[in-house]
């Protein structure tokens, strides 16, 4: 999820050490001068920089975005905000809340949009033509922001209005943005001599160039590497898979073949059905080994310099090590906190691993293969041992998984839970960036009062990155008049055959719901700053991952797992096995998501001198006992949320932190008399969990919410794994 807010002056102390910063305007001649001024002008008509225009508080212009308008547009915006900032620096008044901490959250108005419009180009539609822009300017925005978190003149207004008694008069919400704007000055280079912050920016630069050179490389891969099989190779796929292969190769302009494209959405449902063993392999090994084919889109060498960089970085500012730094302000507050949440629950995850793959290869001895179980064969045997203990064929359940259900059933619990309403907005009255993309506006059920857009753009293509993510194009504020919300959520689904619903795993519906649970997180907010928006990361995953439990409460399952084609509802005995088996294969899901936990953090806390790439996620693994039959989620050379940008870099672990509040949060819900739509949880959730965004200390927050810590006993139940002995209350 994520993304550039409102406020970019905020959001360059608080975040920081984004990739993004500064580009100077080129020295003009006598004779340049009336091209600098026609340029300029052409600047200011740029549809980028403008104010959003049009229906429900202005939305953006996607259908006039152009590509020829991104590189200038960056460059106007950003010495419009440099403008800002030198006003608000070098203001003679002395120091307050309202000109310093207020102004830096108004400015940066400009940059804001065009960053909305970027964020499309590089998630949504990239292209080798925006890739050259993007390699080009973020080395500049970072150089920019840097400028800004080292103007000594700011940084001390900053600490004045910090340390001011002024700050004991505030609401709790302007003291808390008060002292994240302090804090980020203070821990991103505001206090270095003169030589450290030069260098320190230097790094940021450079770091900016190569998180978005391994972005780019693990896109190539993607793109350049399809399977494409014919109609003799299709055995054991479901029809709803090879119709919607078939369209993704005649969109390559490959009639007659069926393209397995290099996503998760498109590799993991032929592991799991595909009879065709060397297949799966060559699948297999294609998508893990995106990032890692010794060409020249390879990201070994980018990862060691980037782990060089960080540490260096953080040498500057007086820490022992990136992951120290990092999490110094998070919910785990240090490494080892992060280090040990894994460590109670990885010794069970992986005792679950070895009991799956003997029930697996029982199964493969039975049937006379003569074959040991390999990370190919994991998800082809977990379906056959789940149909043998549970009678449940996960393609019988896919049927009864249309996206277009599924969405109204996320409409429904948005309805129950936070009185919200969706209505369809007519075509052609909101421009989108893809005929793909649909609009929605949504109210209030009671007053009717407008809460904002919700914008779904749900079906893979190319040039789109893959995965799920959410992200705002504006966020709500009331501090500068009330600025009502343009969310939006964005998968990767393999389209249905024209005319056919869209059919997804369950796996794929949970994912659903757990990014529509980010976009109601930002429908949902009540704060009055933009920096209140800004998330702790190892938190602003557990809202999301706590909506994923709406789906199988049953008011979802009764009226909106229906089948696809005859709409009969999903049978009552197909929805027990379902439940029956809701901790099947957690052996599998826990241990690929907790190896690149991880590692992120060994990255992070390792000498990076002592680091190969290529060999030292292996070596690790290994000392972890990690299953040979099990491979990381995301093996490093593609691990793209920890080396394409620092959103999660050595925070990876913040979704496990996030599933122990999730999982104490649910059984609020069960305890409670009405269930999940229990109406006075619901109603702390919405108000502590959801509407106060960052604006409280999540610690805070939660206990609020439920009266107390968050328990780890309940992620141990919850996954159907044994208590530890030594589990503290």
């Amino acid at each position: 999820m994520g993304k550039f807010k409102t406020s970019l002056t905020a959001m360059a102390v608080v975040i920081a050490l984004g990739a993004c910063s500064e580009q100077k305007a080129p020295e003009t001649t006598g004779a340049d001068t009336q091209t600098a001024t026609t340029s300029e002008q052409a600047q200011f008509d740029n549809v980028l920089l403008q104010e959003f225009k049009g229906p429900y508080d202005g939305v953006p212009a996607f259908d006039k975005m152009k590509l020829e308008d991104l590189k200038p547009a960056l460059e106007k915006a950003m010495a419009l905000n440099l403008e800002e900032i030198e006003a608000i620096a070098n203001n003679e008044a002395p120091p307050t809340f309202e000109n310093v901490i207020v102004e830096m959250e108004r400015a940066g108005a400009e940059l804001g949009r065009v960053f909305t419009y970027y964020g499309i180009w590089s998630a949504n539609k990239s292209s080798p033509e925006f890739r050259e822009i993007q390699a080009e300017m973020s080395p500049k925005l970072s150089a920019f922001f840097t400028q800004i978190t080292q103007n000594e003149k700011l940084f001390e207004r900053v600490k004045t209005v910090y340390e001011s008694d002024e700050l004991k008069s505030l609401t709790p919400e302007e003291q808390r943005i008060t002292w994240m704007t302090y804090n980020s000055f203070a821990r991103n280079g505001a206090t270095l001599d003169s030589e450290a912050k030069k260098r320190y920016a230097e790094i940021n630069e450079e770091l900016a160039t190569l998180h978005t050179k391994f972005s780019n490389n693990v896109l190539a891969d993607e793109e350049n590497y399809v399977t494409y099989i014919t109609e003799d190779q299709l055995d054991g796929l479901p029809a709803s898979f090879v119709k919607a292969a078939k369209a993704a190769a005649e969109s390559r302009g490959e009639e007659g073949k069926y393209a397995i494209t290099n996503t998760r959405s498109s590799m993991d449902p032929f592991l799991t059905y595909s009879t065709n063993r060397e297949l799966r392999e060559k699948v297999w090994r294609t998508y893990y080994n995106r990032g890692d084919n010794a060409d020249d889109f390879d990201n070994n060498d980018i990862i060691k310099r980037i782990l060089t960089l960080r540490d260096e970085r953080v040498e500057l500012l007086g820490y022992e090590n990136y992951a120290q730094w990092r999490l110094e302000d998070r919910m785990a507050k240090n490494p080892e906190n992060a280090m040990d949440l894994m460590m109670k629950v990885w010794p069970a995850a992986i005792a679950r691993v070895e009991e799956e793959v003997a029930d697996m290869q029982a199964i493969a001895d039975e049937e006379g293969v003569d074959i040991t179980i390999e990370p190919w064969d994991y998800r082809f045997y977990a379906e056959k041992v789940r149909q043998a203990k549970y009678d449940l064929d996960s393609n019988e359940v896919k049927q009864y998984l249309q996206l277009d259900k599924l969405r109204e059933a996320m409409f429904y619990v948005a309805g129950r839970l936070f009185n919200f309403n969706f209505t369809p907005v007519e075509e052609g009255k909101v421009a989108v960036f893809h005929e793909d993309v649909k609009v929605w506006e949504v109210t209030d059920k009671d007053s009717g009062e407008h809460i904002g857009l919700w914008y779904l753009d749900p079906f893979s293509r190319q040039g789109k990155r893959s995965g799920a993510w959410a992200t705002t194009y504006r966020s709500y504020t009331t501090f500068d008049g009330k600025k009502t919300v343009l969310s939006s959520n964005n998968s990767n689904f393999v389209k249905g055959a024209d005319g056919e619903a869209t059919l997804i795993s369950w796996d794929d519906a949970e994912t659903y719901f757990h990014e529509f649970g980010h976009a109601l997180h930002f429908l949902a907010s009540d704060v009055e700053y933009p920096s209140s928006h800004s998330g702790v990361r190892d938190y602003t995953e557990f809202q999301s991952q706590l909506l994923e439990r709406w789906l199988t409460t049953d008011e979802v399952i009764n009226n909106y797992l229906v089948h696809h084609e005859t709409g009969e509802p999903i049978p009552a005995e197909l929805v027990e096995k379902i439940k029956k088996a809701s901790t099947f294969n957690e052996g599998f899901k826990t241990t690929e998501y907790m190896a690149s936990a991880i590692m992120d953090l060994k990255y992070h806390t390792t000498d990076p001198s002592q680091i190969d790439p290529d060999t030292f996620e292996r070596e690790e693994l290994k000392k972890l006992d990690m299953p040979e039959e099990i491979v990381m989620r995301h093996r490093s050379p593609h691990f793209g949320h920890v080396f394409s940008g620092e959103g999660y870099a050595a925070a990876y672990y913040g979704y496990m932190w996030a599933e122990v509040l999730t999982a104490d949060a649910a059984e609020a819900f069960m305890e409670a008399p009405g269930g999940f739509y229990d109406k006075e949880v619901g109603d702390r959730l919405v108000k502590y969990l959801f509407a106060v965004r960052n604006a409280m200390d999540p610690a805070e927050a939660y206990r609020k919410f439920r009266g107390r810590d968050a328990k780890v006993d309940a992620l141990m139940r919850d996954r159907g794994f044994p208590i530890p002995k030594d589990s503290k209350e």
